[in-house]
Order: C-alpha cells, then sequence, then structure tokens
C-alpha cells in the first residue's frame, strides 16, 4: 500500500517568485510599522439552523503590523493556514455555559491556524518564528494569548500539517485513542466520520497497535480511502444503511470493543447495542446534532449497565502539556511513511465560509483547510 501523504485540490507552490516578494514586501511593512490591509471573516449574527454562506461576510479593515504599545505581551501574525473543524459550528450559536465561547457577531471568527510572526512583543516568540494555535480569519491577527500557540520546531512535513495531524485534529486523535480508550491489541474498534481529520487517524494508530478496524463515511469514495489509502480492515457508507444497527452486525458479529464517536444521534444508539462487555466510547464530537433546534434523544443508554461500558468524553486542551510526546511518536511515523494523511485545500480567505460548511454535508474529503497566504 502507498502511505505516502495525499494533498487534495491543491496548486500550491511554497517557493515561487510570487511568494518571495510577498514576504520581502511584509517584512518591509512590519520594519516601518505599516498601516496594511487586512480582510477578514466576521459572523454576521448568531446562527439557529443550519448556517448559510450568508451567515459570514468579508471584511476589509486595516491593521499596523506592530505590536501595540499597550499590549506588550502579544505576538503579531501573518496567516498562512487556516483549520475548518465541526466543533466551530457551536461557536456560530449563543449558548450558556459550553466549554468554548460564543463567537462575537461582527468580530472575525477564530480557529485553529498556522502562521508566520511578524512582530512580537512576547520573550518567546521573534519575527520570523513560524506557529500554530488560535487565531483570527484574517489575513493578519494580533494574539495576545500566547498560551493558544505552539512554536513549530520540525518542518520536514507541509506546514498545513499543524492545522490537522500535526495540531489540534492529530492530538485530539493520538490522546483521545491511547489515553480515553485504553487499546488492547487484537481489539475491534469501529470509527465514525472516519474519514475526517480526526477518524483517519484514529484508524491509522488502532492498526499500527495491531487492532482489527471499521470504519463508516458518507460516500463511495471516501469508503475507498478507508480501505485504500488509511489501510482499515473495512468500510460502509452509512447512507446506503437502512439500519445502522444490522450494519453494525454484519461488520463486528462478535461486538465492539472500541467505538471512537464523532458522529451521535442515531448512530451512538446503535453502536451501543453493539458494544462488547467492557467496551469504551470515547466521545471526541456528535456533528450530526449540530444543526438541529432539538437535539436527538439516545435511547439505548442501558446498555451502558449490563455490559459495564465506560463512556468518555474529553477535550483536546486537557492534554496540550503533553504535546512533545505525541510529536516524539507521530512524527518519525509520518517521514517513515507509516501514517499518512488527506488535507482538502481551498484556496484564499474568501473561501473559508463555503469551506467550513461542507464540513456538515461531507463535501469534504479529508481535513479541510484554507490557505490564505503563501509562505
Amino acid at each position: 500500500m502507498d502511505m505516502k501523504a495525499c494533498r487534495k485540490k491543491t496548486n500550491i507552490d511554497l517557493g515561487s517568485a510570487s511568494s518571495t516578494k510577498v514576504r520581502y514586501n511584509t517584512e518591509a511593512a512590519a520594519e516601518m510599522g505599516e498601516e496594511v490591509s487586512n480582510k477578514q471573516i466576521v459572523l454576521k449574527n448568531y446562527v439557529i439552523d443550519f448556517p448559510k454562506e450568508s451567515d459570514m461576510l468579508l471584511k476589509k479593515t486595516t491593521i499596523k503590523l506592530k505590536v501595540p504599545e499597550d499590549s506588550p505581551n502579544s505576538i503579531l501574525v501573518k496567516n498562512l493556514y487556516l483549520s475548518c473543524d465541526p466543533y466551530m459550528r457551536n461557536r456560530m450559536s449563543k449558548r450558556e455555559g459550553s466549554y468554548i465561547d460564543s463567537f462575537t457577531p461582527d468580530s472575525p471568527i477564530t480557529g485553529y491556524g498556522v502562521a508566520t510572526v511578524v512582530d512580537s512583543g512576547h520573550p518567546n516568540f521573534k519575527k520570523g518564528d513560524l506557529v500554530w494555535g488560535i487565531t483570527g480569519w484574517e489575513e493578519y491577527s494580533l494574539i495576545k494569548t500566547s498560551e493558544t500557540v505552539f512554536k513549530i520546531q520540525n518542518m520536514d512535513v507541509p506546514l498545513s500539517y499543524y492545522t490537522g495531524i500535526l495540531g489540534m485534529p492529530g492530538i485530539t486523535a493520538y490522546f483521545g485513542f491511547y489515553e480515553v480508550c485504553s487499546p488492547k491489541k487484537g481489539e475491534f474498534v469501529y470509527v465514525s466520520a472516519a474519514s475526517g481529520a480526526v477518524g483517519q487517524l484514529v484508524g491509522q494508530f488502532a492498526k499500527l497497535l495491531g487492532c482489527y478496524v471499521v470504519g463508516s463515511a458518507g460516500s463511495k469514495e471516501k469508503v475507498n480511502l478507508l480501505k485504500n489509502k488509511f489501510g482499515f480492515d473495512d468500510a460502509f457508507n452509512y447512507k446506503e444503511e437502512p439500519d445502522l444497527n444490522v450494519a453494525l452486525k454484519r461488520y463486528f458479529p462478535d461486538g465492539i470493543d472500541i467505538y471512537f464517536e464523532n458522529v451521535g444521534g442515531k448512530m451512538l444508539d446503535a453502536v451501543l447495542l453493539n458494544m462488547r462487555l467492557h467496551g469504551r466510547i470515547a466521545v471526541c464530537g456528535m456533528i450530526s446534532q449540530y444543526n438541529m433546534k432539538q437535539p436527538e434523544g439516545v435511547h439505548n443508554l442501558f446498555c451502558l449497565i449490563p455490559k459495564r461500558i465506560r463512556m468518555e468524553g474529553f477535550l483536546v486542551r486537557d492534554y496540550y502539556h503533553l504535546y512533545p510526546k505525541f510529536l516524539e511518536m507521530v512524527l518519525p511515523k509520518i517521514i517513515e511513511g507509516k501514517i499518512t494523511y488527506v488535507e482538502d485545500m481551498a484556496e484564499g480567505l474568501e473561501s473559508a465560509p463555503g469551506a467550513l460548511l461542507g464540513l456538515f454535508s461531507g463535501r469534504n474529503v479529508g481535513k479541510q483547510v484554507v490557505v490564505v497566504a503563501h509562505e
């Protein structure tokens, strides 16, 4: 099997003359503290039902390429890549008591990205450093909380990987599987939304450990990717299954030891019926529920009791302090070709709203990334 990295719909030349010209122009502007144009994607207003592209607006503003004197520990960055992630849908609605704040209307959307430091007032960062972490959906961002960004040390892989396999989704997959699921060699593992940014990695981690792995996805193309690119033992298109309980019994006649939950709703209900004794469910996300006014009920929770199932939710930020441990394992596997990753590239900040909404209709194949500028 060819396990080299795959990048979809991208025509990126990081070494082009135009990229070099843009970089030098930015450096010169930063030296003079020049004010430059700064395009942003802002949330028009809070969203109730399924979001539309018109809920997000392209706004043109300006920014000085110098850290303001009243924000001495901030860093100013030029954004290169932005990450589209399902959790961002929840932030588009007004929610009380959530683990993460809602977006602010008429302000730039925020999320994970890769950027280069243009100016720094923070001792841990200097101009020219490459970083990944929380940034704005705009060309330039002033980051005031440096705890949310990480310096990029290894550039033997594409920079965009730090929005995915080497960023938040990778950490989510790694610690969600190894820490929350407590896997053992030979166990039966099921991954929903398996071709997405997190799911494709969970399946590969499970295979590296010697588990039997089946994934589900929403198209023939994605099912083929799971089996022929990511090395899953089997996969199925959930949209073609009239009864998910019957489908899971077909692929797991002896039951499921580990379920990596990305979907929720009817899928979780069916999985509960098929879990084995002392099974584990890591609740990473529930994308099927994010656009519903009233989330679906789960009817088979009683299965948790006789089967002694452990179902646990987790947040990626709980594991950020273990990032070096994660890199130590994953980087060599990428370089050796033992882990592969598929990205779906959208060109230009203007494409970001459509790219984000595509996650909820299954339009993307692999990790959805928006290219804002070339390094």
